[in-house]
């Protein structure tokens, strides 16, 4: 399981036109799931994420999480993270998870995540567009390793 993270002033997500998710300061998450990812990989994953220090303190150095700026998340699900890149010009997607676990897992998480901040996200499997303003720029890719 991977998580590219964002740290983003605003970020939304349309579908067909239509905004189905939306949150000002906070953690943009493109989340890919890989076929042996389970509930506890995804806890691991979602803890590093909550915790990883990306918002400046005082001092403008990298020490706060996304909880103690008041920042929220807007969670997308994204299978092409999970793509195998490693030979030719084309990716390979044989270790993505298919997408009648990955939905579960995805939800799982998202609910997860709702316990502690608040959540916006995508809507998993529809062709989706993701605007956003990266804060800095800083993006960072998390694994839950």
């Amino acid at each position: 399981m991977k998580a590219l993270i964002q740290r983003v002033s605003t970020a939304s997500v349309t579908v067909a036109g239509e905004t189905v998710g939306e949150i000002e300061s906070g953690l943009l998450v493109l989340l890919g799931l890989e076929k042996p990812d389970t509930q506890l990989v995804a806890q691991k994953l979602l803890n590093k994420t909550l915790r990883y220090r990306v918002f400046n303190d005082a001092a403008g150095h990298m020490n706060l999480d996304v909880a103690q700026v008041g920042g929220s998340l807007l969670i997308v699900s994204q299978f092409t993270l999970a793509a195998d890149t490693q030979k030719g010009l084309r990716p390979s997607f044989s270790s993505a998870m298919p997408p009648s676990g990955a939905e579960a897992l995805y939800e799982f998480f998202v609910a997860e995540a709702a316990l502690v901040l608040p959540v916006a996200t995508g809507r998993f499997g529809a062709d989706m567009q993701v605007h956003l303003v990266n804060d800095g720029p800083v993006t960072f890719l998390l694994s839950a390793d």
